[in-house]
């Protein structure tokens, strides 16, 4: 699966919650997060998605954080970058609390675009004070953002506006496989629902609702690299 549909995902998914369609997955606990960093480090790639999936209220909160009324999905989207590149890059050897690490990749990532579209805009200061830390420092930009700009390129080419995603699905999903997202990711205040459910639902197997769920993702992956 590509990184774009793998953001897709989990920002449609994150969206469904948003929303109010569905309830936030509860916190993990230490034995449950550790067995599933093991199976991840064996390349489960379910256990990576329960990983993301029971930490994508980060995501909310942290772009909550930070947002204007006019910037909050795109720092969802933003945000799920983070995450996603967090749990890719964990390593237990070098930072034993995975939420900890997550929430610094998910901040980071949120920040240095707030950076590039101060940027933008010619008021930029990387000494600009953004917080305190745990002492009680004042933490600017310079702080916490890495130095490679290239890094900051690849975060705003990747960005997902979260209305160019509907958009998407207008303009590429029939409306069977529109409906199909709907329900499988809770959007629109939907209640996200299982592939068995929906297979009951529409009278066709969970196989085949599987088969339109991933036509229907790549489809809008296609539209959004595009």
């Amino acid at each position: 699966m590509s990184f774009i549909m793998e953001i897709l995902q989990n920002i449609m998914l994150l969206l469904g919650f948003v929303g109010g369609g569905s309830s936030f997955p509860k916190p993990l606990s230490s034995e449950e997060e550790a067995k599933y960093i093991d199976l991840m480090e064996k390349g489960d790639e379910r256990a990576k998605n329960i990983l993301i999936e029971h930490n994508l209220r980060l995501v909310a909160h942290i772009a909550k954080k930070y947002a204007t009324e006019s910037n909050f999905d795109d720092l969802v989207s933003t945000g799920t970058i983070g995450l996603i590149k967090g749990i890719n890059t964990f390593d237990k050897t070098k930072t034993s609390k995975l939420t900890t690490y997550i929430a610094r990749c998910i901040e980071n990532e949120v920040l240095m675009v707030l950076r590039a579209s101060k940027k933008s805009a010619g008021d930029v200061s990387l000494e600009e004070c953004i917080g305190v830390d745990k002492e009680g420092n004042n933490m600017t930009f310079s702080d916490v953002l890495p130095a490679d700009t290239d890094d900051i390129s690849d975060i705003i080419a990747l960005k997902i506006d979260i209305k160019k995603l509907y958009k998407a699905m207008d303009n590429v999903l029939s409306p069977d496989e529109k409906k199909i997202l709907f329900w499988r990711y809770g959007l629109g205040k939907e209640k996200k629902r299982t592939q068995r459910e929906i297979a009951k639902s529409l009278g066709i197997s969970r196989s085949y609702v599987s088969r339109i769920e991933k036509r229907a993702i790549k489809k809008l992956s296609a539209e959004i690299e595009e």
